[in-house]
């Protein structure tokens, strides 16, 4: 019943968690020096934008900080605080060149600490869509949550929360792809219904393709498996390719067939100059292979 209750708080917000709705909170705010601060170790976010970070940092620099960051007594350094949530802001503080912050110190265990981090950057912020999932994974895995207990505590539908997951299941290097902003959400959620997801997603990128265009490609390729593994490709081939690629500036492959004497070759171009560029030097130059 405890949990069934502190799961339903989530749903109202970070506020909720703290106790601010309360009739008496944990502990009033007050300032503290910025250098005593240390980033959590429970934070979900990869990356922090820039941009983002600057633009907080003028708001700041005009009106404050206007919101109270959450933070504990340091588990590992003496003297010392730990961010359990607000670290956007902290950063933001520190470029803004202030010397100090509005906090609300409470004692935290760890636990509690996740769940807070986890819970702050997916109700306030716009993590990428793989922070998304790995928070959304590590309620599951480390607070025993259903995925509709997500989904009911965030507020999301259970169809996000179940296809958000399911990016987890891509290839690591198409993650990184998305966590790299090479690839949208969108284009990563149509790539798991491809046959060959990282090299649809090669294409993707390569190709500028938008969504539909790669759901499309995805559909195809699940429609039309291939019936044979593709032919490993030897050193002499690659060396082929390799030399191919450095000669004509544009990207090209050698997929050789099973019988070991035919096969195709692809070239990759990324404007229609380059390409009439190629066919006007294939025309005037004698073949070499």
């Amino acid at each position: 019943m405890i949990e069934d209750a502190r799961r339903r708080s989530l749903g109202r917000g970070l506020s909720a968690l703290l106790g601010e709705e309360d009739a008496a909170p944990a502990a009033p705010p007050h300032t503290m020096r910025i250098d005593l601060l240390h980033p959590g170790r429970y934070q979900p976010r990869h990356q922090f934008d820039t941009a983002g970070i600057e633009a907080l940092a003028q708001s700041i620099r005009e009106k404050g900080v206007l919101q109270t960051l959450l933070v504990r007594p340091h588990p590992e350094i003496t003297d010392a605080f730990e961010i359990v949530a607000g670290e956007r802001r902290w950063r933001a503080a520190q470029l803004a060149q202030l010397h100090e912050v509005p906090v609300v110190l409470r004692e935290i265990e760890d636990r509690e600490a996740l769940e807070i981090a986890l819970v702050e950057n997916l109700q306030r912020q716009d993590l990428s869509a793989l922070e998304e999932a790995e928070a959304y994974q590590r309620l599951l895995d480390e607070f025993s949550y259903t995925q509709e207990a997500v989904a009911q505590a965030l507020s999301k539908s259970r169809s996000h929360v179940a296809n958000t997951l399911r990016l987890l299941d891509l290839p690591t290097a198409v993650k990184q792809l998305l966590d790299e902003g090479k690839l949208t959400a969108g284009h990563a959620r149509a790539l798991l219904g491809a046959s060959d997801p990282l090299g649809l997603a090669e294409v993707v990128v390569r190709r500028g393709l938008n969504v539909r265009q790669v759901e499309r490609l995805a559909q195809r390729s699940k429609a039309k498996p291939s019936q044979r593994t593709p032919r490993e490709k030897d050193a002499d081939t690659r060396s082929v390719e390799h030399e191919l690629t450095l000669a004509l500036g544009m990207t090209v492959r050698i997929e050789p067939a099973h019988n070991g004497r035919a096969g195709t070759l692809s070239i990759a171009y990324q404007s229609l100059d380059q390409l009439g560029d190629l066919i006007g030097r294939l025309r005037h130059t004698p073949a070499k292979y």
